[in-house]
């Protein structure tokens, strides 16, 4: 399978997601303040960038995220809807470069760089049970 003739830079997926009260800082645990997490932030965008790829690949197919380098910018109340965005910069290999980023309804509230591994799902979960394995019980 040769990704390049899949995934194609400029493509896009935009999603939206409500601020609902388990997405706030003080329910993840990194903040006080009830406000949009930023981990859930970047939940967000890299779930945005996945169902993007998900359209376009094979069956056995999927993608990991592998790299994510994002600036949160503005804070985002309780009930707001916020627009995540993911486009496609470049291919090479298996790894694909995104830019994501987020608006509220007042403002951009976060940006930056995505990177997703294309992976086959049977041999990718083979090594994450050899891995389970060989654990040994403390």
């Amino acid at each position: 399978m040769d990704l390049n003739e899949l995934i194609k830079p400029g493509m896009t997926n935009e999603e939206t997601f409500v601020v609902e009260e388990q997405y706030l800082a003080p329910h993840v645990g990194s903040g006080a303040v009830r406000v949009l997490a930023t981990p859930w932030m970047i939940g967000f965008m890299e779930a945005t960038a996945h169902r993007l790829l998900a359209k376009y690949l094979p069956e056995g197919q999927s993608s990991v995220g592998t790299h994510v380098d994002v600036s949160h910018l503005a804070a985002t109340p309780l009930g707001d809807t916020v627009r995540y965005r993911a486009e496609v910069l470049s291919v090479e290999g298996i790894k694909v470069l995104f830019t994501v980023s987020a608006w509220d309804s007042i403002e951009l509230i976060g940006e930056g760089k995505h990177e997703r591994a294309v992976i086959d799902v049977a041999r990718f979960l083979k090594r994450v049970s050899q891995k389970s394995n060989t654990q040994q019980p403390q």
